[in-house]
């Protein structure tokens, strides 16, 4: 029988199809590890488990539980490196950069003449992102100068969080993107994100159709794996005139509006990636 936590902030459906295929494998043992209902002492080893799967909607309380469970040599799915890699948009776009993997160009300023500046120089429109979020929130599309000072302004007043200012290339997409799952080092399948919307994400209302994995798309995801770490991620891809390029990659992605998309049981391959990596 082996054990494995499953670290959680609330049960989504992601999380809940999760746990139903984790409940139905025999000689699993599933410990519920809710992130804001206990306390560690990190002197101590916090529970008896062979591995975690992380699955924090809470960035930080994933990667703080995350760095306790390792130091106390229980593996967890994805590493805490591979969260902070992930979870912060300024070190995902410089691995990709050291890798010469293909991905939108990003200037970073830390104050509000030089962001200014930095938005000038890059040009319009172009895209300001907060370095950590998700679900595409508080990101800003920048058409005008009069535009991108009335945006410094808000950021700057919403306190230090927003004072990174990450100033990303906008492509023109065809009104889609690509959102491709990676189990270990092999792409699963993959979703077009379609919306009349410039942010495409199916959490603001995008529109999942199944995405052919050709060859191209195949080896850019798995070669953004590699350089990320591999494990359970989610690659979101523009398409371009030169080809893909890599917008971002989530370590703890959503997928339900995947699964009849593709036909492919997501839970199923993450389960079994799991459970492979008890020794």
């Amino acid at each position: 029988m082996i054990k494995i936590g499953f670290l959680y902030t609330r049960l989504r459906v992601e999380e809940k199809l999760l746990l139903e295929e984790l409940e139905s494998r025999p000689n699993v043992e599933v410990v519920r590890i809710n992130d804001g209902n206990r306390y560690f002492d990190i002197s101590q080893p916090p529970l008896e488990v062979d591995a975690v799967l992380e699955r924090s909607i809470s960035y930080s309380r994933g990667l703080y539980v995350s760095r306790i469970f390792e130091a106390n040599g229980i593996p967890v799915i994805n590493p805490s490196l591979t969260a902070e890699r992930c979870g912060d948009k300024y070190v995902t776009s410089q691995i990709m950069v050291d890798h010469d993997i293909p991905t939108p160009r990003v200037l970073m300023a830390f104050d509000a003449k030089t962001a200014l500046e930095a938005i000038e120089d890059l040009g319009y429109p172009c895209v300001l992102k907060p370095v950590i979020g998700s679900w595409g929130r508080l990101l800003a599309r920048v058409d005008n100068r009069e535009m991108a000072e009335a945006i410094i302004e808000h950021k700057v007043l919403l306190g230090v969080n927003h004072q990174v200012f990450y100033v990303q290339e906008f492509i023109n997409k065809p009104g889609r993107d690509i959102r491709a799952f990676v189990v270990g080092n092999e792409p699963a399948c993959a979703i077009y994100r379609t919306s009349d919307n410039w942010i495409t994400n199916t959490a603001r209302g995008g529109v999942a159709t199944n995405c052919p994995l050709t060859p191209e798309l195949s080896e850019i995801c798995q070669r953004t794996a590699e350089a990320i770490g591999v494990g359970l991620l989610a690659v979101d891809l523009f398409e371009t005139d030169n080809g893909f390029t890599v917008n971002e990659v989530n370590h703890t992605m959503e997928f339900r509006n995947s699964i009849d998309s593709t036909g492919i049981d997501i839970p199923a391959r993450m389960v079994d990636y799991v459970i492979a990596q008890v020794k």
